[in-house]
């Protein structure tokens, strides 16, 4: 009987709270490329054993290093294989779909000429 009074005394006791664990979530950004991006690029392409993709591309960096583009004419993704990106694949596609559907912008030389017309 002591031994369970005891039990229950012990698991009545306040506990310390515990912090929960912090996860380190990396650093993520979407851009389109730049043409300093060409020879990460030309390593992703050489990893993915796929030809240079041409035209514009989004690319997806992970705490600052290019890890994957999606070209915006539809081509497939290039992607490192050493890394954890298939979080990234999705983002992209997207990405690119929205970008492909934006409504073209008239240019501005036009609209200028035609004010000062």
């Amino acid at each position: 009987m002591e031994d369970r009074i005891a039990t229950l005394r012990r698991a009545a006791r306040p506990r310390k709270r515990r912090e929960p664990a912090r996860v380190e979530s990396p650093d993520i950004e979407l851009r389109m490329c730049k043409p300093a991006d060409d020879p990460e690029i030309d390593r992703l392409a050489a990893l993915s054993e796929v030809p240079v993709p041409y035209g514009r591309l989004v690319v997806a960096l992970l705490d600052g290093k290019l890890v994957a583009a999606k070209p915006l004419n539809g081509d497939p993704v290039i992607r490192d294989p050493f890394v954890k990106t298939a979080h990234l694949v999705h983002l992209l596609e997207v990405r690119a779909e929205q970008l492909r559907e934006a409504a073209p912008r008239p240019a501005l030389l036009p609209r200028l000429l035609r004010r000062h017309a």
